[in-house]
């Protein structure tokens, strides 16, 4: 006699799975998939080199991993570079899956403003948070105008439009030490904001999930003080007036997770940059928090969540 159906076990649910956007599976790939699995959760690498569109597929796309199924969620740890048509193309691939209504963390359009650092820029003054003044143009004759009208205040700096980790950067005191072809052809001209106490010293603070992660402190005997260019990390507990405004910095970008740098100038704190895939393996030697344990939680949290509310 068969067995009634309301007597037969239920399906097993389906285990959540994470898309892990990376270019190599490095020491950041590995914490995050160890601190996912732990969570219960698969995390799979997925390149976006890799990722395709293709309108016939059911969602219209074909991933890195998952094939024609979709992720529960994508966490975006790196975005490696390229051609612009390249760089376009992955990015798209985030707002499809924002479009059919996979979380991404964070998503291209938070992406997008925070590599392109005269967004970031503009979005912070906005918000009323103290930053740097910052000037960006691709013309030199007004990138030398503003030069010699402005360094009298002091000097500047030139930083590369899509950098990070402290490459590229240079100290302008003239109009003759601005190069005459910019990095990218963009001149993005900030005031140099630097107290010199021991060496120089900047802080960074990781939010994730509106809420202060970590922080440390980044100390260099060079003003640029990337822990990638030589910075050591100290160990620190921010202030609530830098937490404020960090987690109000990553509010402004959009941004679920990120690193945001911030000085402490002769009028106080400002936010130099806010960074939408930060890495934290020096943040991690000076902090007891597991930044990836803490990022996997908050994804997962946010999977459940959707999942009840449907």
């Amino acid at each position: 006699m068969p067995r009634s159906l309301e007597h037969a076990p239920a399906a097993a649910p389906r285990p959540v799975r994470v898309g892990l956007v990376t270019d190599v599976v490095d020491w950041h790939a590995r914490q995050l998939m160890s601190a996912f699995r732990k969570a219960g959760v698969k995390a799979l690498p997925m390149r976006l080199e890799n990722c395709r569109f293709e309108t016939l597929a059911p969602s219209g796309l074909i991933l890195d991993g998952f094939g024609e199924s979709l992720p529960d969620a994508v966490l975006a740890r790196t975005l490696s570079g390229g051609s612009f048509e390249v760089v376009t193309r992955r990015l798209g691939i985030l707002h499809a899956l924002t479009g059919l209504g996979v979380p991404v963390l964070n998503n291209a359009r938070a992406i997008e403003r925070c590599v392109d650092k005269s967004t970031t820029s503009f979005l912070l003054a906005r918000a009323g948070i103290p930053t740097p003044a910052t000037w960006v143009m691709e013309k030199a004759a007004e990138a030398r105008a503003i030069v010699t009208a402005e360094v009298g205040s002091g000097p500047l700096v030139l930083k590369p439009l899509f950098g990070s980790q402290g490459r590229g950067l240079l100290l302008i005191r003239t109009a003759d030490d601005l190069p005459e072809t910019p990095p990218g052809g963009v001149y993005y001209l900030q005031r140099f904001v630097a107290v010199e106490r021991d060496g120089f010293h900047d802080f960074r603070l990781f939010i994730s999930g509106g809420r202060v992660l970590a922080a440390m402190m980044r100390h260099s005997g060079h003003w640029i003080t990337n822990v990638k260019r030589g910075g050591r990390p100290v160990a620190v507990v921010a202030d609530a007036v830098m937490k404020r405004m960090a987690v109000a910095a990553a509010a402004a970008v959009g941004a679920d997770f990120a690193g945001v740098d911030i000085i402490q100038g002769a009028d106080g704190p400002t936010v130099l940059e806010v960074n939408s895939m930060p890495a934290w393996s020096g943040l991690q030697q000076v902090t007891p928090v597991d930044v990836a344990a803490a990022l996997a939680d908050d994804v997962v949290a946010l999977v459940r969540r959707r999942s009840v509310t449907g």
